[in-house]
C-alpha cells in the first residue's frame, strides 16, 4: 500500500484529476475501476473520483509496486539543477548541450516569482529539446528546495505570461497552485498593467491610445493589422495600444507602450503598421534600417517588458497590493541611448 498526503499544490482539484496526473499512464477506465473496487481510497473510505481534495487528505493505493511504477511512467524531465549562482552555464538536455543564460530574479515570495527574461530565451519550449524559462524555473526551485522531483508529478510551476523569444523583460511565474491561479486570473482579466520600452524607427509622435484589428496567420505565425473589422470570414481581434514617446533621436524614437489588449505580436505589428517598425525586428521591421543598427551591435528586436503594476489585493496576495516592479533595460538599450546623444 502507498499513501500520498495531499499538499497545498494538489488541494482544490477533483480526485480523478489528481489520479490522472499521479498515474499518468493509466486510462480513465482503469482508475474508475480501482476506485469502485476500493483499490484506491480517499481518507480510508470509498470514493468515486468527483470528490474535491483538501490539504491533508490521504489518498491510498492498494496496488503492487510494479503496477504503480508502470502507470506512473518515467520521472518528470528535469534540467541541470545547477543555477544557484545564477550565472550562465551549460545543461545536458535530450542529449544536447544547451546554454542556460543568467535570469535575474526581480521579486520572489511564497507563491510567485518575477523574472527578467533575457532576449533569445523561449518562455515555453517549442520542441522537446528546448531549454526555456519554464525549465529554468523548475531548476531554480529544485535547487532552492522549494519543490521536489516527486511533487512535479502532480503540480508543475510555470510562467503565467509569455514573451516572444527575442523580447526581454518581466515574466510572472507561479511557484504554487494558488500563485499560478491568481496571477493567471489577474493577467486574463487585464487587472495588472504592463508597460514596455522600445526603440522604433523614425520620429514616432504617437502620444495616446490607438486601436486597430489584428488577424493572425497561424500557419506562418505572422499577424496582419487592419484599420477596421475584416469584411470576409477571417477572424480578427480588436487591439488597443497606448504609446508615449520618451525621447527622440536622429532617425529613431524611444517609446513606452502600454498594452490594453494582449495579442500575439501586437506591439511589433501595430507599430510597424503605424509606420514605425521596431529596430531589430526581423519579422515586421525594415531590413535596411535593421542592417544599419546591426553594424552598431544591435542583434535582436528592441522590445523590453519594463514595468508591471499590481492592483489592490488582500489575503494571500496582500504583499503585492498596489506594488510596481521594473526590470532593468538590457545593455542594447543603453547603447542606443548613448549613440543617440
Amino acid at each position: 500500500m502507498k499513501e500520498v498526503t495531499v499538499g497545498s499544490n494538489e488541494a482544490g482539484q477533483r480526485l480523478d484529476k489528481f489520479l490522472k496526473k499521479y498515474l499518468k499512464e493509466a486510462g480513465s477506465g482503469f482508475l474508475y475501476k480501482m476506485l469502485r473496487k476500493k483499490n484506491i481510497t480517499l481518507n480510508g473510505a470509498k470514493a468515486d473520483g468527483s470528490e474535491k481534495l483538501a490539504q491533508g487528505d490521504r489518498v491510498c493505493f492498494f496496488l503492487s509496486e510494479e503496477t504503480l511504477e508502470k502507470f506512473r511512467g518515467p520521472a518528470p524531465d528535469i534540467a541541470s539543477g545547477n543555477l544557484g549562482n545564477q550565472k550562465g552555464n551549460k545543461s545536458e538536455r535530450a542529449g544536447k548541450k544547451a546554454f542556460v543564460p543568467r535570469v535575474p530574479v526581480i521579486y520572489e515570495d511564497d507563491n510567485i516569482l518575477l523574472l527578467n527574461k533575457p532576449a533569445g530565451l523561449l518562455s515555453q519550449k517549442a520542441s522537446p529539446e528546448d531549454y526555456s524559462l519554464n525549465e529554468w524555473l523548475i531548476d531554480y526551485l529544485l535547487e532552492q528546495g522549494e519543490i521536489t522531483r516527486e511533487g512535479l508529478r502532480t503540480f508543475r510551476p510555470s510562467v503565467c505570461n509569455r514573451l516572444d523569444r527575442n523580447t526581454s523583460g518581466l515574466v510572472v511565474c507561479g511557484k504554487t497552485l494558488a500563485g499560478s491561479q491568481k496571477m493567471s486570473e489577474l493577467l486574463r482579466e487585464r487587472n495588472v498593467h504592463k508597460f514596455y520600452r522600445l526603440f522604433a524607427a523614425g520620429r514616432a509622435e504617437l502620444d495616446g491610445v490607438t486601436d486597430a484589428w489584428l488577424r493572425k496567420d497561424e500557419k506562418n505565425n505572422q499577424v496582419e493589422i487592419l484599420p477596421a473589422p475584416p469584411s470576409d470570414s477571417g477572424r480578427a481581434f480588436h487591439i488597443v495600444t497606448g504609446c508615449h514617446p520618451l525621447a527622440y533621436y536622429e532617425g529613431y524614437t524611444y517609446l513606452e507602450v502600454e498594452l490594453f489588449t494582449g495579442k500575439s505580436h501586437q506591439i511589433r505589428a501595430h507599430l510597424a503598421a503605424l509606420g514605425h517598425p521596431l529596430i531589430g525586428d526581423g519579422k515586421y521591421g525594415d531590413k535596411r534600417i535593421n542592417d544599419r543598427f546591426r553594424r552598431q551591435g544591435i542583434r535582436s528586436q528592441m522590445l523590453h517588458a519594463y514595468r508591471i503594476e499590481f492592483p489592490e489585493m488582500d489575503g494571500l496576495f496582500a504583499g503585492l497590493s498596489g506594488r510596481v516592479f521594473t526590470a532593468p533595460e538590457p545593455e542594447s538599450f543603453l547603447l542606443l541611448k548613448k549613440e543617440g546623444n
